[in-house]
């Protein structure tokens, strides 16, 4: 059993990471059965990312320390998110039926609603992110937030179906057991040690996500679930700065 949840953290970090810390040939692994570490890997890239800041703001200003710890985030996960969300944007703005949105959100190409939603959460994130103080609550921060984020990608693996009979999307089905509420624990007590209402953020877009991804395209994809990822992380930066500014 040990080694199994072992196979199963190192397939997360592997999916939703740059590392190469995958399981060896051979060795099978569903990714659904590897949501339970999906906010292990988001602490990871969080503190990657936080460190970033932290270092850069002895430098320079907020804003630009921020979008050094953005870069270092992408850089870290290869972008996952930032396609998802670019794919989604498309795909639901620019379809015109169900199978079309799908056929758009495969295509490699960006497009206009793609573009203003990438910089449009860029913009947002960045801004937010630039509140944060030089000090390490701002790294517990970061942490917490890639935990949220990546919590949130588990909760339409859980309750919507696949959209495709292939794609990340059918092979990341999860059941509403331990792994799917060790993922939101595991979340929540990152949130309720840093920002609690981080896990009203996340909820949040998680409640507009389910509905409106049901309505499109009738289920969810690879593209849905980094689409999730990167708003719900928009979401929280944006709660860490109404926090700091009322504090």
């Amino acid at each position: 059993m040990a080694r199994a949840r072992w196979l199963e953290a190192r397939l997360a970090f592997a999916f939703l990471t740059r590392l190469p810390c995958g399981p060896e040939p051979g060795e099978q692994v569903a990714i659904g059965n590897a949501a339970w570490a999906f906010p292990l890997a988001g602490i990871a890239v969080g503190i990657f990312s936080g460190s970033v800041y932290l270092a850069a703001i002895l430098a320079l200003p907020a804003l630009p320390s921020a979008i050094l710890a953005m870069i270092a985030a992408i850089l870290a996960t290869g972008a996952l998110h930032e396609d998802g969300l670019a794919d989604v944007a498309d795909g639901f703005g620019g379809g015109t039926s169900r199978d079309d949105k799908l056929r758009i959100m495969r295509d490699s190409q960006v497009g206009s609603f793609g573009v203003v939603a990438l910089i449009a959460a860029f913009g947002l994130t960045a801004v937010s992110m630039a509140t944060a103080p030089a000090d390490l609550r701002t790294l517990a921060w970061f942490a917490a937030i890639g935990a949220c984020s990546r919590a949130a990608m588990v909760v339409p693996m859980a309750l919507l179906r696949p959209a495709r009979s292939d794609g990340l999307g059918h092979a990341a089905v999860l059941t509403l057991g331990w792994r799917f509420w060790i993922a939101i624990a595991l979340a929540a007590c990152a949130a309720l040690a840093t920002v609690p209402e981080l896990i009203l953020a996340t909820a949040l877009i998680v409640v507009l996500a389910l509905p409106l991804t049901k309505w499109q395209v009738d289920g969810q994809t690879g593209d849905v679930l980094g689409a999730t990822q990167k708003v719900a992380e928009c979401a929280c930066w944006l709660t860490v700065a109404i926090h700091v500014n009322a504090s």
